[in-house]
């Protein structure tokens, strides 16, 4: 099936306007992109980011009439600063597909790869005291081509992790507790606010044949207890706010990795965590991001 993909140009105060408007014209969906290379890094949960200047993209179906959209539109939104006005067909796609044709295995340490379903070699199954975790593209972020996420994944590999507890706070797609379970962990507690990226944790557990050993929480279904490793991969300012209670789920001389965290806000989250007794290495980067990691004294 075939789409009509309509986009305009305008600012962060009528983009939402816009995008309403759309709809009411029968549009299937409407989605916001950053229209000036604005970098966006903490939208507050459940915020939706409206940049300075907003493409406002829309998909109508291949009955809908472009021209009287547009005629519409700009009757409608005269005063306002729509620029860019651009309609095309988009031919339908298996986008699963299109993204696992351009997504590579990837290793990190000597003994984690990161894989598609189906991208497993035959050279890869014959590394000795490796493992293999098969993720696909689904309803929640974490890949492992994120540097943030990438990070934890190389820390995670470099290290032993046999009959540990480890609680993901923030755990997206899973593949954090999901690469600890396959490196040896014992139990995995994966916490998110978002119900889609539990979801996505036991897609990817049961993907992966180890949903008998990760438990699933929202914030509030979570009962805290102290872990050998905690992995909090979110953004700084989140980290922030919860450097008392991450802290605490970090047992006496157990480790925790925190992730997410541009390299110009590393020195205010580890303030925020030496203020709770953790004891942090000088961090690591990656591109513009960097992964801090220490221990809790005794």
């Amino acid at each position: 099936m075939a789409w009509h993909q309509l986009s305009i140009t305008t600012d962060n105060n009528t983009a939402t306007e816009i995008s309403d408007f759309f709809s009411e014209l029968g549009a299937v969906s409407v989605t916001y992109m950053d229209a000036e290379d604005q970098p966006v890094y903490e939208p507050a949960p459940g915020e939706t980011k409206i940049w300075h200047r907003t493409k406002v993209i829309a998909l109508f179906e291949l009955d809908a009439e472009p021209e009287l959209v547009k005629t519409l539109l700009f009757s409608h939104f005269k005063d306002s600063t729509i620029t860019h006005w651009h309609q095309e067909v988009l031919q339908d796609q298996a986008w699963e597909r299109t993204w696992m044709d351009h997504y590579q295995p990837m290793k990190f340490g000597d003994s984690l790869w990161v894989c598609a379903t189906g991208q497993q070699s035959t050279d890869q199954e014959h590394e000795a005291n490796t493992v293999y975790l098969t993720l696909d593209p689904g309803l929640a972020f974490g890949t492992g081509t994120h540097p943030t996420t990438a990070l934890c994944l190389e820390w995670l590999a470099s290290h032993d992790l046999t009959d540990k507890i480890v609680i993901d706070y923030g755990c997206g797609s899973g593949i954090l507790a999901i690469a600890a379970l396959l490196l040896g962990a014992k139990q995995a507690h994966a916490i998110d606010i978002d119900p889609q990226a539990l979801e996505a944790t036991h897609y990817n557990a049961e993907k992966n044949q180890v949903q008998d050993k990760i438990t699933c929480y929202l914030p509030e279904q979570f009962s805290p207890i102290q872990a050998d490793i905690v992995l909090a991969n979110i953004l700084a300012k989140p980290l922030c706010e919860l450097s008392a209670s991450i802290s605490d789920l970090v047992k006496p001389q157990g480790e925790l990795v925190l992730s997410g965290i541009l390299n110009t806000q590393a020195k205010s989250v580890i303030s925020a965590y030496q203020a709770h007794n953790m004891q942090l290495a000088p961090p690591v980067s990656q591109q513009d991001w960097c992964r801090l990691n220490g221990i809790k004294p005794t």
